[in-house]
Formats: structure tokens, sequence, C-alpha cells
């Protein structure tokens, strides 16, 4: 507990105007299960922009056969991630997760997982729900969560659905995606514009919150953990154990699915993109996300070109 508390101490997070002390014990009882030491850092050696040498994610993506790419067909080698976004403070040793205190953001470094197909979240952790998100991140969902509390975000509270439905609240998220297109020049998109409503064809146009996931507890084992690591990240349907959720009544039944991937708009599978996630805590926030420094290889032509990295 004392090393949690001293961790929210360094990222200036621990008045109750930003964080409850429920939340902060909520969220120290996972590190203190996890094995990962959380940052406090900024990164002191420059990220080689070569692949990170045992990413599940990379093994995963690279070895793992899909519709679009048959198993007996050679898979493309997975390009590098970009350098690490400048100015921000690494979250945690494992994985690929900044956090920016003079802008408000949280950064994560994610892999397309899939293009096509009804989907029940845009964004998991890895080795989790690829096989229905489009991206999954280089990250813990636990260590995002606690970036979103340092940079100001209150979480609120997950859906409930008896007795009577109850959508998810928190402070809305909103999340850019960045990356290159094979011109060499930078993207920028809205996740919403990776996501098309399968009724109407249009870009999907409901704003995440962040609700917060939880916590469990196994009393045989003793052993504790946060939901949201086990998938349910960035979510396009209510979960009860979501981290960041759609105000709106979605159900996760196949038949009641609104949502596919924009197939034109999303780069090929394991293309390296990177997450800007971004509390809206004034106006201002919800009209821009400052760049991140995405700064990728080639990838196919995309939206909108917002010059050259």
């Amino acid at each position: 507990m004392r090393r949690f508390l001293s961790y929210l101490d360094c990222c200036d997070c621990t008045s109750t105007k930003r964080v409850s002390r429920r939340s902060a014990i909520g969220v120290a009882v996972v590190l203190l299960w996890s094995t990962t030491p959380l940052m406090g850092q900024e990164a002191k050696v420059e990220e080689s922009s070569a692949p990170e040498v045992g990413d599940a994610l990379d093994q995963a993506l690279a070895t793992t056969p899909t519709d679009e790419a048959p198993e007996s067909q050679p898979q493309p080698k997975l390009q590098p991630y970009p350098p690490a976004p400048e100015g921000a403070q690494r979250l945690s040793k494992k994985g690929r997760a900044w956090m920016d205190r003079e802008k408000k953001q949280v950064i994560v470094d994610a892999r397309v997982s899939l293009r096509r197909g009804l989907l029940e979240m845009f964004a998991c952790p890895p080795n989790t729900k690829e096989h229905e998100s489009i991206v999954a991140v280089d990250s813990e969902a636990f260590v995002l969560h606690a970036g979103l509390l340092a940079v100001g975000a209150e979480p609120g509270t997950p859906v409930e659905f008896a007795p009577k439905y109850k959508p998810p609240t928190g402070t809305q998220i909103d999340i850019d995606v960045l990356w290159v297109d094979e011109q060499g020049k930078q993207q920028k998109a809205k996740a919403q514009d990776w996501i098309r409503d399968a009724r109407t064809g249009k870009p999907m146009d409901l704003p995440w919150v962040f609700a917060g996931s939880g916590f469990w507890r196994d009393e045989e084992t003793g052993r504790s953990g946060y939901h949201a690591d086990m998938g349910d990240l960035v979510c396009l349907a209510n979960f009860s154990t979501a981290m960041l959720d759609v105000p709106a009544e979605l159900t996760s039944d196949n038949a009641g699915l609104l949502y596919e991937a924009y197939t034109e708009r999303v780069p090929p599978l394991g293309w390296p993109v990177r997450l800007v996630l971004k509390p809206v805590l004034d106006q201002e926030d919800s009209d821009s996300t400052a760049d991140a420094g995405a700064e990728s290889p080639k990838s196919p032509p995309a939206q909108e070109a917002v010059g050259k990295p």
C-alpha cells in the first residue's frame, strides 16, 4: 500500500478532487498482486526502433492464422513500433504505455488485430479478445487505468442491468489513433472512424466513458486482479467489467452487436499504431488531441493526413 501511495504522490493525483480513497485502494490491490514495477521515471535510454524481444503481442500476431492470411501463406514480417513519445513518462517497465502530465493524456502502442467482422471491443490487452477487437494494446489494462487517474480522469460506475438498465458513467475519454502511411505521412483519426455501424454504414458516433472496471479476488488462492485485464478494455458493447464503455444500451449477444470494423480505413493486420487517450476535462480537451509523436513505417493511405513525421 505504501508503495502505491508513493506512486500516486509522484503522479500528483492523490487529492480527493482526482482520486477517491476507494479507487486508490482498489488499484493498490492490483499493483500489489502484479509483479510489474510501475513507473515514476522517464525512460533514460532511447528505445530501439526494432521490435522488442519477447513481445507476446508480436509473437501472437506473427504466428496466428487469420481469415485474411491462410495458414499455408507466409506471414509478413511485423513492422517495428515507433520511438517513445517525447516528453512522456513510461508507466511500466513491461509493455509500451506512457503518461504525459503536461498534455493530460495517456499513450499506448498497439497492433491491428482485426480488420473485418462484428466487434465487441475497439481495443483489448494482448492475448485476450483479439478475435473481436480492432487493436490489441501492448500494455496491461490496470496500468492504463492508473495513468488515466494520474492525468485527472475520474472513474464512474460500470453498467448495471438489473433491476433496470443503468448506463456506465465516468469521465469521457477521447481516443485518437496515430500512424504513418506508405508515402511517409503521419496520419491521425478518431478511433470511432475505424468503427462502422452495421445498420447504417456510418462511423460510430458514441463516446467512451471511464467506467473503471473493477477488481476480483480468489478467496481460495488469495490472488486478485483487475477485470479489464481479461479483455474488456475499450468496449463497443456493455460489460460490467469494462474499463472504457459506451454510455448507451448495447448488447454483447451476437445477434445484437451493432458495430463492425471499417475495413477500408484500417491498416494491415499486425500494423503498429499509437493510441492517445485524453480525458475530456473541459471543452478544449474535446476539440483536439496533442501530437504524441507517432512515427512508424509505411502503411496504406488513410483519411486524414497531418503532415510528415
